[in-house]
């Protein structure tokens, strides 16, 4: 299992890139959760098999979000251990 954290910048917001990301984790063995952060960009955390994390990924930059994503940067982090499933936080 491995984690990343991963940050999304430009017109992020007010487009469904959450509920986006929800939808597309379903299609994956993943766990995690995405955020809007005050500052305008989008935080993920997201845990899994290698394979699952990065194709899962790809998916997220693949859709229909790519138009609406500037930058991304991404973090590895320990795995997840107090999530079930992928979840949108508040």
């Amino acid at each position: 299992m491995i984690g990343r954290q991963v940050f999304y910048e430009g017109r992020v917001h007010g487009v469904g890139f959450r509920y986006t990301t929800r939808t597309i984790a379903k299609g994956f063995d993943v766990i995690g959760w995405v955020k809007n952060l005050p500052d305008g960009r989008v935080e993920m955390q997201i845990c899994g098999a290698p394979d699952e994390v990065r194709d899962f990924l790809d998916a997220v930059r693949d859709s229909e979000l790519n138009s609406h994503i500037k930058m991304v940067h991404e973090n590895a982090i320990p795995p997840l251990l107090d999530v079930k499933g992928f979840e949108i936080r508040y």
